[in-house]
């Protein structure tokens, strides 16, 4: 695999000081670049230390710099050079797919995947995608928007299903894995039709393997599916994860505007009194059309109101969860 030669890392204030040193120490050629704290020449490469905390390790000696000299002395941990190294599937041609919304009771589920090749893959390190568990909702918006600019409208594909479509489809599913089974293998159909070279898919262990399967129509039974435990560790599905959660975000924020309401994310206490807030000016129906009717949530907040789920019609009472169905 041909050797990456620009890396960027965003320093704490302990490791910039044990670059300082390291620069300091070591046989390099200071340089005068504007806005850095110091900068150096290096073997084949150059190394400038800005007072933002940014590191950028640029030129055909970089991977080696960072192999070398970065991770064991500065980072103190092996975060790109041996993992690419020793595992070149992290960044091989790819796709990985995740979701968003599941555990919220207002809102869509957003199912999403992103193809990634070793550029791709480099590119999105540098953008700082990560799993979007650990990004703010406003870093989130940031990297997502940069993400799709990378990407562009072929190298991703999402599933977003509303409340009304959710609660539908639960109703004869009546299984919260099959139905993400279902989206997970609509995106991976998908994905395909605009890089059907793709030769494998990352997605997270929800369920047994065999329920996607199960999912996929001819065209997706011909790629290679690994699930796995943690699966946000790969990059793709760190870009995936990061644009379902965006999606979904705004999903909800619509949500929010259209009925008055504050749309909380989750199934929490605020939650429950925003629902109540709605169905009181709305009326129990409106559920349906805002929240995943099976959760628990829904009853709670229909007692609240002096209701039921007979309130919801045959609908609602069908997406109960008392009648979900193990796959």
């Amino acid at each position: 695999m041909e050797k990456k030669n620009s890396y960027t890392f965003v320093l704490n204030k302990e490791q910039q000081e044990a670059l300082k040193i390291l620069l300091r120490m070591g046989n390099y050629r200071p340089k005068q670049v504007p806005h850095t704290v110091i900068a150096v020449e290096a073997q084949d490469c150059v190394v400038n230390l800005y007072k933002s905390g940014k590191c950028l390790v640029q030129g055909k000696g970089a991977e080696d710099f960072v192999l070398f000299f970065l991770e064991p002395n500065v980072l103190q941990s092996a975060t790109v050079g041996y993992e690419e190294t020793l595992n070149p599937d992290l960044v091989a041609p790819h796709m990985g797919i995740d979701e968003s919304g599941k555990g919220d009771f207002f809102g869509p589920l957003v199912a999403c995947a992103v193809y990634v090749d070793p550029d791709i893959a480099h590119a999105m390190q540098e953008l700082g995608v990560k799993d979007c568990k650990q990004l703010s909702d406003k870093a989130v918006f940031f990297i997502g928007t940069k993400t799709r600019q990378l990407l562009g409208p072929k190298r991703f594909a999402m599933v977003s299903i509303g409340p009304e479509a959710y609660n539908r489809l639960y109703a004869k599913i009546r299984n919260v894995n099959s139905l993400l089974a279902w989206a997970h293998a609509r995106c991976i159909e998908n994905l395909l039709e605009t890089v059907p070279d793709c030769p494998r898919a990352v997605a997270d262990q929800f369920g047994a393997k065999q329920v996607i399967e199960r999912a996929l129509m001819k065209k997706g039974r011909s790629i290679k599916l690994e699930q796995r435990h943690k699966a946000e560790s790969d990059i793709a599905v760190a870009a995936a994860s990061v644009l379902a959660r965006e999606a979904f975000l705004r999903g909800l924020g619509r949500l929010g505007e259209t009925y008055g309401i504050q749309a909380h994310k989750g199934a929490s206490e605020q939650v429950k009194v925003s629902a109540i807030e709605l169905v009181k000016k709305a009326g129990p129906e409106v559920l349906l059309k805002t929240c995943k009717c099976h959760f628990k949530t829904a009853d709670q907040v229909l007692a609240a109101c002096g209701s039921s789920r007979a309130a919801l019609g045959p609908e609602g009472q069908a997406v109960s969860r008392s009648k979900e169905k193990i796959p």
